[in-house]
C-alpha cells in the first residue's frame, strides 16, 4: 500500500471504530502527516484495508525505509503507538463516556471501555490471537494453560539501548498515572494510546485500566493514583470488597506483598481483576469451618492445591474484620512440622493472596495462605515451583497462577512442538542443547504413553497442564494429605483460640 492509502485507511478506521467523527477527519490526517514528515498529500484512490495490523505494518515499512524509525521490535512499537496516540480521544472524553455508561449499567461501561482499549491498539488483538491456550482437567477442576506471546520479546538492539538509556524516574513505574499518553523509550513501554478511568475505592482516588497483554477476558488493573507500595492488610481486604461492590460482574484480587510469593510489581499498590471465571472460583468447599464470633460468615477450606480459606457473607465489613484477624494470626504462625516458619532473623515469611468476588448479593473473599521461606533444598522457595518442574515453570506463582491459570514462558511454544517431533522421530532429547532440560520428564512420559505422530503433541500439552497442577501443589503450604489437612485444622484452631 502507498503511504497515502495507509493514512486514509487509518483515518477511516478511527471513524469506523468510534474514535473520531467525520468533522475530525482533516485534523487526524494532518496529525499523521506531521508524524510521517510528509509535506504533500493527495487522497489515495487505492482500495483501503480494514485490517489494523496490515495498515500499521504499511506505515511502519514506510517509516523504516525513510529513516523515521529503527528496524527493531521496540522502536516499531514506540512508533506505531505514537501513530495510534494521534487518533486516541483525550481523557476527558473517555471518562465522560465511561461515567455515562456506568450510570446506566456497570457492565455496559466496562464492555465499552474494553472495546475502546482494543480499538486504540493499546490492547493488540492480533498479538493476543497468537497466544497458545488450552484446558487441563486436573483433580481440582479445569485449569487454564497459556503460553503468552502478546508481550513482545526485546531484540538485542533494544536491550543494548535500554542499558545505555538514562535511568530517570519518570514515570516512576509502569503502573503510575504518568504513563497515560507517555511516548515511551527503549526501557519503558510506549503508552501514547493509553487512557485511564479514575474510580473511587474506599473513599480513595484509584484508577482503572486494562492490561495490554490480556492473560484472560477483560484483564483489568486497579491501582492507587499515588505511587505507594503494595501491602496486604485490613485496608486491602476492604478495598477489594469495595471494588466488587461497584463492579459486581468482575472479580478482583491482589498479589501477595512479599518477594517469591508476590507479583512482579510490589512498589505500587494495585489489584488485578476482570470478567472471567477461574477454576479456583468454581472449586467447592471441601471442609466447612467456623470462626468464633463470626458465625454469620460462612467459612470453609477450598478443595484446591493451594491452601485457601473462603469467607462468604452479606456484610463486607464483617468479612473484612474476620479476614484481618486471620491475616494477623497467619503473620505470626509457625508449624515446623510442615515447614511453615513465620520469621527468620527478623524477616517475615507469611502473608496472604486475597481474591474477592460476588455471589449474587453476597460477598466472597478467598484467602490463600502463602509462605516465602527458603531452604538449602529449595533455595528459590519451599512453597515455590520445585526444581524438577523448572523446565516448565520457574517463575513466581502470583495471583493469576494461584487461581488456576498458568502463564508459561514464550519459549515453550517452540519447545513443546519440537519435543513432540523429537519423541516421534526417536531422537535423544538429552543431546539437544535446547530441549535437554526436558529430558528426564520425557523419559517418564515414554514409560506411560505410546507416542505417535497423531497424539504426541496432545500428550505433551496435557502433561504440561499436569506439571502446572503439581506446581500449585508445591506452592500450597498445607498439602492435600491427612497430615496436611490436620495441620490446616491446627491453624484454624489457633485463630479461634488465640486471636478471636
Amino acid at each position: 500500500m502507498k503511504i497515502e492509502t495507509c493514512i486514509d485507511a487509518l483515518v477511516s478506521y478511527a471513524m469506523n471504530m468510534g474514535l473520531a467523527e467525520p468533522v475530525d477527519h482533516q485534523v487526524l490526517t494532518n496529525r499523521l502527516l506531521d508524524i510521517l514528515h510528509l509535506d504533500s498529500y493527495e487522497p489515495s484512490e487505492e482500495p483501503q484495508s480494514e485490517d489494523l495490523e496490515e495498515i500499521l505494518a504499511g506505515i511502519l515499512d514506510y517509516a523504516v525505509e525513510n529513516g523515521l524509525c529503527d528496524d527493531g521490535i521496540t522502536a516499531k512499537d514506540i512508533f506505531d503507538t505514537r501513530i495510534m496516540g494521534a487518533l486516541t480521544p483525550m481523557p476527558r472524553e473517555v471518562i465522560r463516556t465511561f461515567r455515562e455508561k456506568y450510570a446506566a449499567d456497570p457492565v455496559s461501561a466496562t464492555d465499552w471501555y474494553y472495546k475502546f482499549s482494543c480499538d486504540t491498539d493499546y490492547i493488540r488483538r492480533y498479538r493476543i490471537a497468537k497466544d497458545m491456550r488450552w484446558k487441563y482437567a486436573s483433580d481440582y477442576g479445569e485449569m487454564d494453560i497459556t503460553i503468552n506471546l502478546s508481550k513482545p520479546e526485546k531484540d538485542p538492539k533494544a536491550i543494548a539501548a535500554a542499558k545505555n538509556a538514562s535511568q530517570n524516574a519518570y514515570p516512576k513505574c509502569q503502573l503510575c498515572v504518568e504513563n497515560e499518553g507517555y511516548a515511551g523509550r527503549m526501557n519503558h513501554p510506549a503508552r501514547a494510546n493509553h487512557r485511564i478511568v479514575p474510580i473511587e475505592v474506599c473513599g480513595e482516588d484509584w484508577c482503572l485500566q486494562y492490561s495490554p497483554y490480556v492473560y484472560y477476558n477483560e484483564h483489568c488493573i486497579v491501582f492507587n493514583s499515588k505511587h505507594v507500595p503494595m501491602k496486604i492488610d485490613r485496608s486491602a481486604f476492604a478495598k477489594l470488597l469495595s471494588f466488587v461492590a461497584y463492579f459486581p460482574h468482575y472479580f478482583v484480587g491482589s498479589n501477595a506483598d512479599l518477594p517469591i510469593v508476590g507479583g512482579s510489581i510490589l512498589s505500587h499498590e494495585h489489584f488485578q481483576g476482570g470478567h472471567y471465571t477461574f477454576a479456583m472460583e468454581t472449586a467447592p468447599v471441601e471442609q466447612a469451618i467456623s470462626f468464633t464470633g463470626y458465625e454469620d460468615i460462612s467459612a470453609g477450606i477450598v478443595k484446591w492445591p493451594m491452601s485457601v480459606i473462603r469467607l462468604t457473607g452479606n456484610d463486607p465489613e464483617r468479612i473484612t474484620d474476620l479476614a484481618d484477624k486471620i491475616l494477623i494470626a497467619w503473620r505470626g504462625y509457625s508449624d515446623e512440622t510442615v515447614g511453615v516458619i513465620a520469621f527468620s532473623d527478623g524477616e517475615p515469611h507469611n502473608t496472604i493472596t486475597p481474591i474477592a468476588r460476588r455471589r449474587g448479593e453476597a460477598f466472597e473473599l478467598d484467602l490463600v495462605l502463602r509462605c516465602n521461606i527458603t531452604s538449602a533444598e529449595h533455595p528459590l522457595g519451599v512453597f515455590h515451583p520445585h526444581a524438577d518442574k523448572h523446565h516448565i515453570k520457574k517463575e513466581n506463582i502470583g495471583l493469576i497462577e494461584v487461581m488456576g491459570l498458568a502463564v508459561l514462558p514464550s519459549r515453550l511454544k517452540a519447545e513443546l512442538h519440537a519435543l513432540a517431533e523429537a519423541i516421534v522421530a526417536g531422537k535423544d532429547v538429552a543431546m539437544d542443547e535446547v530441549l535437554n532440560k526436558h529430558a528426564a520428564w520425557v523419559e517418564e512420559l515414554k514409560k506411560q504413553y505410546t507416542f505417535t505422530a497423531e497424539n504426541a503433541l496432545d500428550i505433551i500439552l496435557m502433561e504440561t497442564g499436569k506439571v502446572f497442577s503439581e506446581v500449585l501443589e508445591d506452592a500450597g503450604v498445607y498439602k492435600n494429605t491427612p497430615e496436611g489437612r490436620a495441620a490446616f485444622q491446627r491453624f484454624v484452631d489457633y485463630v479461634n483460640q488465640e486471636v478471636l
